[in-house]
């Protein structure tokens, strides 16, 4: 009888936490969806920061509410540290003032994904945050994402 092959693997990855500022119907959803491809997330209610994220290599930071009062503390801390992904929700015109800020304070934005997220064309916080859990899948596997069918054959 022939093995059939099979299109995952059973090995365990470690992959750092995702961290998600502030509780939102957008931030719920990336819990929900990364859990299920075996994340392990943590939710920041508090839209002040609350006890802080503290980043830790490989983890990834995404800020869910560009308006939240602690928003420029949280990315300055999460641009410093050695997380592997760190995403804003906001369009690029939203986000200008606040990274205008961040530039002449010296901050390094280059790092700093704005808007958040592959280009799903979602609009609802659930398609959203698929989005953004398959821009930071992708990126743990240093790939760029994109259909697989646009892989070279081998």
């Amino acid at each position: 009888m022939t093995q059939r092959q099979q299109p995952w693997s059973d090995e365990a990855v470690g992959h750092g936490r995702i961290l998600v500022l502030s509780d939102n119907p957008i931030a719920r959803a990336i819990a929900v969806i990364a859990s299920a491809v075996g994340r392990t997330v943590v939710v920041e209610p508090d839209d002040d920061g609350g006890p802080g994220l503290d980043p830790q290599p490989g983890d990834a930071v995404v800020l869910c509410d560009h308006d939240a009062p602690d928003a420029p503390t949280v990315l300055r801390a999460a641009l410093a540290s050695q997380a592997s992904y760190v995403a804003m929700m906001a369009s690029r015109r939203r986000a200008a003032g606040l990274l205008d800020e961040l530039v002449e304070e010296g901050v390094d934005v280059s790092a700093l994904h704005v808007p958040a997220g592959h280009d799903l064309g979602g609009k609802g916080p659930g398609e959203i945050a698929l989005s953004v859990v398959a821009e930071i899948v992708a990126g743990s596997y240093g790939r760029p994402g994109g259909p697989m069918r646009d892989r070279s054959r081998g």
